[in-house]
């Protein structure tokens, strides 16, 4: 009884062990195609800063940030999940690491649909009906799957692109104050909210 018990266990361990290797393997070919797709979105961002797009730009640096959030999120839960299956007792955790392989075949489906390829990174520079539908849809779907921390890096990146194509501007970014940070902070906060609600008040308008 011993025995099968014991055996039982150390086949429920090697399984899960199996299952977060596949899941390695997958994002580490994830990362590979994807920093081709958020090498390309960084330069339309700045293709479309040097036009005077802003909104443009900004978005193709949302939709990479959340690009590479998704691999963070999923990179680290494998690497809690190393350390759960390594435990000696793992029948304690084998729950917690069955959820945590599922969460993580969540997060790598959602990995594949943004793996949609470099056409549709150029949607992001198209001024067709077509594209201009992909990127409000691109807009929307952001909007509610970034944090405040991740809008704000956005907005750092924004800022930081801009003094690149601006000769005149300090090689050197100004050193700030924290309450200039948080103020800095406070108004990021404002555009954001009065860049969604200019977007929800001009869905009727694009039904």
């Amino acid at each position: 009884m011993g025995n099968s018990n014991s055996a039982h266990k150390i086949s429920a361990q090697d399984k899960a062990i199996l299952d977060m290797k596949n899941q390695r393997d997958k994002l580490h070919q994830y990362q590979k195609k994807i920093t081709v797709l958020t090498d390309r979105e960084k330069e339309i961002a700045k293709e479309c800063l040097a036009r005077g797009d802003t909104k443009k730009a900004k978005l193709a640096l949302r939709r990479k940030k959340y690009q590479e959030s998704l691999l963070a999120k999923t990179d680290a839960q494998l690497a809690q999940l190393e350390q759960l299956t390594s435990d000696v007792e793992f029948a304690l955790v084998q729950k917690d690491v069955l959820y945590g392989l599922q969460q993580g075949s969540s997060v790598l489906k959602e990995i594949n649909r943004e793996m949609g390829g470099i056409d549709h990174v150029e949607k992001l520079m198209e001024e067709n009906a077509e594209a201009k539908a992909y990127q409000q849809e691109i807009s929307d779907m952001l909007a509610n799957k970034m944090s405040n921390q991740d809008e704000d890096e956005v907005e750092e990146e924004l800022e930081a692109l801009e003094r690149e194509l601006l000769p005149e501007a300090p090689t050197k970014p100004p050193v700030l104050t924290p309450q200039e940070k948080a103020e800095n902070a406070k108004a990021r906060a404002r555009r954001r909210a009065e860049e969604r609600e200019a977007e929800q008040a001009s869905q009727p308008m694009l039904a």
